[in-house]
This record gives C-alpha cells, sequence and structure tokens, in this order.
C-alpha cells in the first residue's frame, strides 16, 4: 500500500514527539523515527505519477479466442527515474478465466525524459468490443519503502470478431464450385444458368442440349454446356430476436447463425454474386449493402460482431418488409430463424409467400442435439417423460418445416456444428439446379 507524503510527515512528528517526551523510550523513538525519515525520504525521491504520458497502440480487433496484442507507452516526464509497477485494466471478458491477475500487470524502469512500452495480451471470451478501463501506476523510491499511485485514462477498444470456426469447410464447397463454375461441363438449364460453350457429344449427355445448327455446321453432334450465372444477389436475414438467444451447448443460437452466415458469404463471394446482410428483431440492428467484393466479408464480420440477442418477438412484418426493400429483383433471401411453432405461425407463416412470390427463400434454424439424446431416454420415469417431450418437440418443429416447404421455402433444420456446411450445400444445389 502506497504512504502519502502528508502521513509519512505525521508520523515522523510523531515519533519525534514520543522521543522527546518518553525518555525511556528514547531509544526505540529515534528508530522509529529514522525509520519514517526513510519512508518520507523514498517517497520525495519517487517520480511523480500525474506528469506521465500515457500512450496506447496495437490491435483494434481480433477473432474469438484468439490473443489480441495491445501496447502501453509510459513517458517519464519529471527529471526522477520512475520505477514503477502499472496495472492495466480491462474488462473481465477481455481475458481467459484465471489470467487476468498476471497479465494485466507489467514491471517498467523508465528513466528520466524517456518512454517504455509494455504489452498487455487480451484473448477475448466474448464478441463485441472491449474497453479499457484506467491505468493505474504506482511509482516506488529507490528504496522500495514508499511509493505514489495514480491512474490515467488511456482509451482504447478491441473488438472480437465472430471466430468463424466453419471456415474449414470452405475448400471443399468452393472445389464444388469450381464444378459448377464451368471448368467442368454442367448439362443443367434453367433460370439461374447460362450459355457457357460447345462441345462434342458423349453418350451420356442429356440430348436436350443439342444444338442442331451447330452440329449440322461442324459435322458432328455438339451440345451446348451451361454455369451458373455470376452477380446474383443474395440477402442474408438474421433473426436476433428471443428465439435467437436460446443456447444450445455453451453458446446461444445466434452464434451458429453468424457462422453459417459467414460461410455462406465467403462461398457466394467466390462465385461473384452480391451479398447483404440486414439484422432485426423488433428493430433494425444492423445492415450491410453494396460493398465490393473485397469488403464484403470485413464488413459483415464487424456488423455481426456487436449483436446480441434481444429478448423480444421479432416483429416479422417489418424484417419481411425490409427484405423485399433491400431485394426489388429476385434474389436468393436466407432467414436464419428459429423453428418455434408459435413465433413462426403467428408471424413469418402468414408473410412467406409475399417472399415466395418472386424470391427463392431459404430458411436455416439451429437444431438442438440434446434433443436426440432426452428422446432416447428410457428406464426411469423421469427419462421417459422427458422423452415424450423432446419427441412432441422435434415433432412439432417438422410439422412447422412441412408447412414451410409447402408454401414453397427450403427449409435446413441442423445442429450448430452442421448448420453451416448445411446452408452453403443448399446454396449450391440452387446454383446446380439452375434456380439461382
Amino acid at each position: 500500500m502506497a504512504v502519502t507524503g502528508r502521513t509519512a510527515l505525521l508520523a515522523a512528528l510523531g515519533a519525534l514527539v514520543v522521543g522527546l517526551v518518553l525518555p525511556s523510550w528514547a531509544g526505540i523513538g529515534a528508530v522509529t523515527g529514522a525509520l519514517f525519515v526513510a519512508v518520507l525520504a523514498d517517497l520525495l525521491l519517487a517520480a511523480p505519477v500525474r506528469t506521465l504520458g500515457i500512450g496506447r497502440g496495437g490491435d483494434t480487433a481480433v477473432r474469438l479466442g484468439e490473443p489480441a496484442a495491445v501496447e502501453l507507452t509510459v513517458t517519464n516526464q519529471s527529471g526522477r527515474p520512475l520505477r514503477a509497477t502499472v496495472r492495466d485494466a480491462w474488462p473481465p471478458s477481455a481475458w481467459r478465466p484465471g489470467t487476468a491477475l498476471a497479465a494485466s500487470r507489467h514491471s517498467l524502469v523508465v528513466p528520466a525524459g524517456e518512454r517504455r512500452r509494455a504489452t498487455t495480451l487480451l484473448t477475448p471470451t466474448r464478441r463485441g468490443d472491449h474497453h479499457a478501463h484506467k491505468v493505474t501506476i504506482r511509482s516506488l523510491g529507490p528504496l522500495g519503502l514508499a511509493g505514489r499511485q495514480g491512474s490515467h485514462l488511456a482509451p482504447w477498444t478491441v473488438r472480437a470478431l465472430p471466430p468463424f470456426n466453419s471456415r474449414k469447410h470452405l475448400p471443399s464447397r468452393l472445389a464444388r464450385l469450381r464444378e459448377l463454375d464451368g471448368r467442368t461441363s454442367v448439362l443443367t438449364r434453367g433460370q439461374g444458368t447460362e450459355f457457357d460453350s460447345l462441345r462434342e457429344y458423349l453418350p451420356g449427355d442429356d440430348v436436350r442440349s443439342i444444338d442442331w445448327r451447330a452440329s449440322a455446321r461442324r459435322n458432328t453432334v455438339a451440345v451446348r454446356t451451361w454455369r451458373p450465372e455470376r452477380d446474383r444477389h443474395i440477402l442474408i436475414a438474421l433473426d436476433t430476436g428471443r428465439t435467437s438467444a436460446g443456447r444450445v451447448g455453451d453458446a446461444p443460437r445466434l452464434d451458429a447463425s453468424l457462422d453459417a452466415a459467414l460461410l455462406l458469404t465467403a462461398l457466394a463471394t467466390k462465385a461473384g454474386d452480391r451479398v447483404d446482410l440486414l439484422a432485426q428483431d423488433v428493430r433494425r440492428r444492423a445492415s450491410v449493402a453494396g460493398r465490393s467484393p473485397s469488403e464484403i466479408l470485413p464488413a459483415f464480420t464487424h456488423a455481426m460482431a456487436v449483436l446480441e440477442p434481444a429478448l423480444f418477438e421479432t416483429d416479422m412484418r417489418s424484417l419481411v418488409s425490409t427484405a423485399l426493400r433491400m431485394a426489388p429483383h429476385r434474389s436468393l433471401i436466407v432467414i436464419l430463424t428459429g423453428l418455434d411453432a408459435a413465433p413462426v405461425e403467428d408471424g413469418l407463416l402468414p408473410l412467406l409467400p409475399l417472399l415466395t412470390k418472386r424470391h427463392e427463400v431459404v430458411l436455416a434454424s439451429v437444431a438442438d442435439p440434446h434433443l436426440d439424446e432426452l428422446a432416447a431416454g428410457r428406464g426411469t420415469l423421469d427419462a421417459v417423460y422427458a422423452a415424450a417431450a423432446a419427441e412432441q418437440t422435434r415433432a412439432d418443429r417438422r410439422r412447422t418445416a412441412e408447412r414451410l416447404t409447402r408454401l414453397g421455402a427450403t427449409v435446413l433444420d441442423a445442429p450448430p456444428t452442421a448448420l453451416a456446411p448445411a446452408l452453403a450445400d443448399a446454396y449450391l444445389a440452387l446454383k446446380a439446379a439452375g434456380r439461382l
């Protein structure tokens, strides 16, 4: 604990009085007085804290779970050397559990008129913005008996971005995309395909792809090959309402939806399609539109980083009307929401025909794998009741998915780790079928 100059002076005076008033204790009083004089001198020789210059630099964004390095620069503007212990305070969510005490403290020796740097390593455990608190400095004297302490404001923000765990699925989907992109012939024709080239007919080719005029000119049978159109529009609509707050495993459903949206965005961007983002519950939480291909993924990750589930029922009418405004022409609209029967029947189901009339619609939902475990439970009365409840929940989700499918939507219901690749496969299937 630091000792102030006033306290040390009063203690020294007190010791002197004791030595004068109580002669029998004169020896002890002299020793005590000498000790406090040393403490006072040490305090006076410690470098001042208020005049220190504090600066910051380093990382401003990092993926969740990865380390971020933030530099703290301390400038000693006094004429005395600074021997200090520095505490760089951040919120608990900026550290791994149990590491904050050691990682936030630094020992510095800064000669007069010079500066030194200390690096604070953060490992955020939650998405979003993490703001630095005060920097507290304890300046010690040469003997280390006393010191000065003070705090400085040094604002800095580190944004923890979504981890994008599904990135590992991207290479295999890109290989499939290259097959669909004309490097391997695609003989499927639909609304989302365009003419690529002619080649000689091979056994097994679709006879509907034969170009008779070109065949007459070549004196051989020629077939047309088709490839998926590029520059198609995709709108990803994230439901950030109450159902997205439900936890599946250690994370809310929203986190799995963000991961799936990032994989689809990366894949569609490589395919040459335009991707926009909408996040909404009772109001719009984020919107990213009209970005260039190189800007899309960074813009999406930064917009998604600060999204948190809202404990309100999503206003589906507002979400659908906003989606229609953002997608005035035929598009693929991907809605990441829940399959709970009541919210879907009261909110999305009556409005879905407005979307499917013009657009291709995919509805993706995060399933809870714990339901499968409960549904298989037997042996005790509690396990049987839990199995019955889990089976009823699964049956309700299946009925809701069937009703949405009858209205023209493609419905995906997959566990958190499987949702992202399932959504990417659905996108590729629409490409291959010529529906996008």
